[in-house]
């Protein structure tokens, strides 16, 4: 065979499809208008909030250090609150306290009937059921605060001597559950208000999170054997972990800086009771609210300091909860 034969069997080598105009300029890092509108946008969005949080952290901070100087108390520890006598002395020991105590009551109580509830909507409850209880729910979410305060004077608080003589009979010897007989404006109240305030936020997210589970793997679960229990515990609570762990933390924000229905229903004292169920204490958005009219400019800055550790207080425990969102995602399954 000679070498012009050979020549004309070998295949010819490719080519390079033709490059267009658009795949050039895409080449080149180059988009169109509306792409380069809406990405400028999007960055500006995330600037802007980024240069709202900043500008309002410095507000609180320049304001919270005028009152801070002049305090003749240990602002951390204090257990007192009197900004307008010379010199003043006020502090946050009572405040941090009830702020936390009152929201971890209200978790405690709140996140695992909300867990349920969502459970139940979408794995348990029959169709007919699944809407009007939803939009009870939604309904409740709606709610203003105030409505929930009116309620919890009105009539959670007259409903509790029975509940708070029953824990002082049985567990009273705790000293956390004695009672003194006084009126149930308390902790516990509060805590119990804020976890039915909270209760429509974890349960309509967490709803949400449990309907995106993948549907082979409830199937492929329940081919193997598993029980209706099984299939939630080895395949939707894994999957939704990480939403039900957002959802606590969005109620647990509303827990921490709720204002009219604290005030509305705790009977507010600066002093740290050993017990839940005696009526004082107090909160930093309680506080704020009852004592900002009729503060003086002194008294103003003393409250936007306590402002300013809520505030902390908050971005602590957001940054706590997508830490644990982060360190728990690769065992999620939404990463099966």
């Amino acid at each position: 065979m000679d070498i012009s034969t050979q020549k004309t069997d070998q295949a010819p080598p490719p080519t390079a499809p033709p490059t267009t105009t658009e795949q050039k300029r895409a080449a080149r890092g180059a988009t169109r208008p509306g792409d380069r509108i809406f990405l400028g946008l999007s960055r500006g969005s995330g600037i802007l909030l980024l240069a709202v949080m900043a500008a309002i952290a410095g507000f609180l901070a320049y304001r919270a250090s005028l009152a801070i100087s002049k305090d003749d108390a240990n602002f951390l520890t204090a257990f007192e609150w009197n900004t307008g006598v010379v010199p003043p002395k006020f502090g946050i020991a009572v405040l941090a306290f009830g702020t936390v105590v009152s929201s971890v009551i209200a978790m405690v109580l709140a996140v695992p009937i909300a867990v349920a509830i969502a459970l139940f909507l979408t794995h348990y409850a029959p169709r007919r059921l699944r809407s009007p209880i939803s939009y009870v729910i939604d309904l409740l979410a709606a709610v203003p605060s105030i409505v929930y305060g009116l309620w919890g004077a009105l009539i959670l608080v007259p409903q509790m001597d029975g509940l708070f003589g029953w824990l002082d009979e049985y567990l009273g010897w705790t000293g956390i559950f004695s009672w003194d007989q006084g009126a149930p404006r308390s902790m516990l109240t509060v805590g119990i208000l804020l976890a039915i305030m909270i209760l429509p936020i974890i349960t309509n997210v967490s709803r949400e999170v449990f309907r995106q589970v993948p549907q082979m793997h409830e199937e492929a679960a329940l081919a193997l054997g598993a029980t209706r229990w099984e299939v939630v515990r080895m395949s939707v609570l894994p999957f939704g972990r990480s939403g039900v762990i957002s959802a606590s933390m969005l109620g647990l924000g509303r827990a921490l800086g709720e204002t009219m229905a604290v005030a509305t229903v705790l009977s507010p004292d600066f002093d740290i009771h050993a017990s839940l169920l005696n009526p004082g204490g107090g909160t930093f958005a309680q506080n704020i609210a009852s004592k900002f009219n009729e503060a003086s400019e002194f008294g103003r800055d003393a409250l936007i300091a306590s402002g300013l550790v809520l505030f902390v207080i908050t971005l602590l425990v957001n940054g706590a909860a997508r830490a644990i969102i982060a360190r728990r995602k690769e065992y999620s399954g939404a990463n099966a």
